[in-house]
């Protein structure tokens, strides 16, 4: 099995909910952490900062890089590399975390709202992995995992939310097409999804408190991300599911994921039917 001690990640999106779960828990394997967000100062409506974070990074021994990165902005992304380097001297994995959300119909959703959410969701994906993967290729763990989920083409997942599907089913396509790239460079890339709903700022802040107590909690996806990057078996184009991820790594309960224990779960967005 491999190991993040003295390893470089970046994570987008990390000053909170799954992108500073999965912080943590790299922190705890030893690696250091790029903490890479929007947020810098408090925000009056979302808990967390880049420099929060960062600070729970650091109480596990490790070293953390704040970085204030917009991920539309490319020359935002290309100082938060140059930055990375000079600082740590390496990149050993990329994580795809940052991502905009908005479930509403076409008529309902104002381009503005469009713009954002592929600008943040496929666009910068593809533009965080194009930045890394020129110092990933000299890493021997050299991963890139995305945020997004499996490539189920069933019109039931387009109907309701055309525009949100299509920027993380973008991110998807990077996998997919990265992952056939980047094989003769050694760089594994790969998708990550939860199969149930993650209690997260955006779930608390856009819908009903109950589904906030149907959901999990963000370690049950950072657990899952660790399993992932530290397989020797070294996978890549693959689309994961947390829970399969863990029960397949020797995990058979999951009850101290549950936000609400004894409350029935609500699954996910775009999982294939069982």
């Amino acid at each position: 099995m491999s190991t993040l001690k003295g390893r470089t990640v970046i994570i987008t999106g990390a000053s909170r909910g799954i992108g500073l779960a999965i912080a943590e828990r790299f922190a705890k394997e030893g690696a250091n952490i790029v903490v890479a967000a929007k947020t810098s100062e408090p925000h009056p409506k979302l808990p967390g900062t880049i420099h929060s974070a960062a600070e729970v990074v650091e109480s596990y021994g490790v070293k953390a890089l704040p970085l204030a990165v917009d991920v539309r902005n490319e020359e935002a992304i290309a100082e938060m590399v140059d930055t990375t380097m000079s600082t740590f001297g390496r990149i050993d994995a990329l994580i795809n975390n940052a991502s905009a959300i908005s479930l509403t119909s076409t008529l309902d959703t104002e381009m503005k709202r469009y713009d954002l959410m592929h600008s943040v969701n496929v666009r910068a994906t593809f533009a965080c992995s194009k930045a890394c993967i020129p110092y990933l290729k000299d890493s021997d763990l050299a991963h890139i995992l995305t945020m997004s989920p499996p490539l189920v083409m069933d019109p039931k997942w387009f109907q309701a939310h055309l525009a949100y599907t299509m920027s993380k089913y973008g991110m998807s396509m990077c996998t997919l097409g990265l992952a056939q790239e980047m094989k003769g460079m050694g760089i594994s890339v790969n998708s990550l999804w939860p199969k149930t709903t993650i209690a997260t700022a955006a779930i608390a802040n856009n819908f009903p408190p109950e589904l906030m107590k149907a959901s999990r909690k963000p370690e049950i996806v950072a657990d899952a991300a660790l399993a992932i990057l530290t397989r020797s078996s070294k996978p890549t184009g693959q689309f994961f599911i947390d829970e399969t991820v863990l029960r397949e790594s020797g995990v058979t309960s999951f009850d101290h994921y549950a936000e609400s224990p004894n409350v029935p779960l609500m699954t996910d967005l775009f999982l294939p039917d069982e």
